[in-house]
């Protein structure tokens, strides 16, 4: 899955919709209604809907703080415990009152608060076990799930990567992930899910020439300049998302560029 993100994430990149093409008016408007916009804005005085929009962040990117938790606990069970309650207190108290607009970047507010906690716990030694496996936090929004975690876990292991690197390339590929399960849901709920299967290895760039989109057109009784336009409003729309995506995770459009060149990075 990441060689298959590193190709999106690649595709996208050098595919010329850059910050010049983007409309800004257009971007500051959606920029006031972001998920995490919504959680820095709330401030001391959380609403439901900013409760509402960390949770949202939360279940999309608990894999890659998880991951972070298991390399500095050799303890699964620990790890687990303390992975739920991190993220118990996170959706409980008022800790995105502690977002500064400064570090605008959902990634690193996250991280920089795991590692507080982790931090505190330390001292809490003799701290009562919370359980484990999976569980349903106090919000009753999601779970974790720990099992599917670890597979998951297990696959993307890289030898001789540092916790804080592993943590970005893993949130790069949930990030991924998420774009192109929205961009499936979009087919699914136009009736078009088995063109979204067959075009799908295109987002990644596959090319071949006219046996490849010949063998596309078969599978989908469409021609073959059919199927070509298709993949390409397929990789619009994938970018589209993409930038959506990221724009939860900021607080200023001028971040994105920023945040897409740093997980491009750390999948390189």
């Amino acid at each position: 899955m990441t060689c298959f993100c590193c190709c999106l994430f690649g595709r996208y990149f050098f595919s010329g919709l850059s910050v010049r093409a983007f409309d800004w008016i257009q971007v500051a408007d959606h920029f006031s209604s972001t998920h995490w916009s919504l959680v820095v804005s709330a401030g001391k005085h959380g609403s439901p809907d900013a409760v509402q929009a960390l949770s949202e962040l939360c279940r999309r990117y608990w894999l890659p703080l998880y991951g972070y938790v298991r390399r500095r606990m050799s303890d699964l069970h620990e790890a687990q415990d303390l992975t739920q309650e991190f993220f118990r207190q996170l959706l409980e108290r008022d800790f995105f009152a502690q977002a500064d607009p400064a570090r605008g970047r959902f990634r690193a507010f996250l991280l920089t608060a795991l590692k507080n906690f982790l931090a505190n716990e330390r001292e809490k030694a003799h701290a009562l076990k919370r359980g484990g496996g999976q569980v349903v936090l106090a919000t009753d929004l999601w779970r974790l799930d720990f099992s599917d975690g670890e597979s998951r876990l297990a696959l993307e292991q890289v030898d001789n990567e540092t916790p804080e690197k592993q943590f970005d390339r893993q949130w790069a590929v949930a990030l991924l992930e998420q774009v192109v399960l929205d961009l499936k849901a979009e087919f699914r709920e136009a009736g078009k899910e088995a063109q979204f299967e067959v075009l799908k290895p295109f987002l990644a760039g596959a090319h071949g020439g006219a046996a490849v989109y010949g063998e596309a057109a078969e599978q989908l009784g469409m021609s073959e300049a059919a199927v070509k336009m298709a993949a390409s409003r397929m990789r619009q729309r994938y970018r589209e998302l993409l930038r959506s995506e990221i724009a939860h995770t900021v607080l200023q459009p001028e971040d994105i560029e920023l945040e897409i060149r740093d997980l491009f990075a750390a999948l390189g």
